[in-house]
C-alpha cells in the first residue's frame, strides 16, 4: 500500500500491477503478502538512497 501512495496509484491497481509484474518495481511474493524493494521505490521516485536518511 506505501508503495501504491508513493506512486499515485490505489490499492486495487497497485495489487493488480504487482500480480501481474507490471509495477515498476521489484515486487517480492511472501506467501500472500506482497512487499516492495525499498532501494527500487526510492529509485523510481528519484530520491537517493543517502537522502532518504
Amino acid at each position: 500500500m506505501t508503495a501504491g501512495r508513493a506512486l499515485g496509484i490505489g490499492r486495487t491497481k497497485t495489487y493488480e500491477l504487482a500480480r501481474s509484474d507490471q509495477l515498476p518495481v521489484r515486487v517480492l511474493r511472501l506467501g500472500s503478502t506482497y512487499r516492495v524493494a525499498t532501494a527500487d521505490l526510492l529509485r523510481v521516485l528519484g530520491v537517493e538512497e543517502d537522502d532518504a536518511a
